[in-house]
């Protein structure tokens, strides 16, 4: 892309960035408002990896929503303090803290069986925990097990142990991805160099667990042994990518397997991009601010019914391609 057309690309960005924003200030109308109706229950909203960035600003908006928002984190004194903090600056907000290590499947069993002890089920589960450890021009591939742990199988590990809980809602529930465009099967990029796979990840109906689970070990046994390719996979944060590949491919697996669920027991899953936020995962690196990035995320958790869908990927409020 020569001059003029990044600098339109920008122009483009930053026009959206503004519509955006300007929605973002407009009030849900009354019949919008799906969560109002489930008074004089409060809906529950589970957010992971919320005590700092984006996830944290992801539970801020759905609190001032309305929602009762269960902060999940790792790290307890960080993730204590967050909901402290949330108690503390946003009057009326209903907010708790729970520990939570997405890695660890003894932790996520945990954490459903005190949710269902604790709230008899949810409504809403955004995935939003994750990690990458490259910045700039880096491309380390050192903690690829750590990242796809972490960000495919630690959002898989969720699903699973959540999708039970969904409470029975006219309404339906909500799960919400956090993923990233470098997670494009084929995007500008960032792409699969495998032809054949590529067009396997991209068909529905050669979507399985075992296409995608093993397509992140390939790559990590290739890691092992040294002989992983730029050429076959993505070329930027490549680690990342792949495991945002997986994130991708897997909301649509599981959209399919929900989508013909009964009325009143629907649960629509979609994935987003936040951008390029300004937090710690980017060494603040990024160029919109945290309450910009988590915007889709929490448009996604409280589209009203008659307007939910299923299995798509969006950024900016608008769907985009995989």
């Amino acid at each position: 892309m020569g001059k003029k057309g990044k600098a339109a690309a920008r122009e483009r960005r930053e026009h959206r960035r503004q519509e955006v924003t300007l929605l973002r200030a407009v009030p849900y109308e009354p019949s919008q408002r799906w969560w109002d109706g489930l008074a004089p229950a409060r809906a529950v909203a589970v957010v992971t990896g919320a005590n700092r960035g984006i996830g944290y600003e992801i539970s801020r908006q759905l609190a001032l929503h309305g929602l009762h928002v269960v902060l999940a984190s790792r790290d307890a004194e960080r993730g204590l303090e967050a909901a402290e903090r949330l108690l503390r600056e946003v009057a009326g907000v209903d907010v708790e803290w729970r520990q939570l290590d997405v890695t660890d499947a003894a932790s996520v069993e945990a954490f459903a069986a005190w949710t269902a002890r604790t709230h008899g089920g949810i409504h809403v589960l955004v995935n939003n925990a994750g990690v990458n450890f490259n910045r700039g021009g880096d491309n380390s591939v050192q903690f690829a097990e750590q990242v796809i742990e972490t960000n495919y199988f630690g959002t898989k590990r969720m699903i699973e142990a959540m999708t039970p809980l969904f409470k029975p809602s006219p309404y339906g529930g909500r799960i919400v991805n956090v993923s990233s465009r470098l997670g494009r099967a084929d995007g500008r990029r960032n792409r699969i160099g495998d032809a054949i796979l590529k067009e396997q990840l991209l068909t529905d109906d050669c979507l399985s667990e075992e296409l995608i689970d093993g397509v992140v070990m390939k790559f990590l046994e290739q890691v092992k042994q040294d002989s992983w390719s730029s050429i076959e996979w993505p070329q930027m944060y490549t680690d990342y990518s792949i495991s945002k590949l997986a994130v991708n491919t897997y909301t649509r697996l599981v959209a399919r397997r929900l989508s013909d669920r009964p009325e009143g027991q629907k649960i629509y899953i979609n994935c987003f991009c936040p951008g390029w936020v300004k937090t710690a995962m980017t060494g603040w690196e990024g160029n919109i601010s945290a309450e910009e990035g988590a915007d889709t995320a929490v448009w996604l958790a409280l589209l009203a019914q008659e307007e939910a869908t299923i299995g798509k990927f969006f950024a900016e409020r608008r769907e985009i391609s995989f």
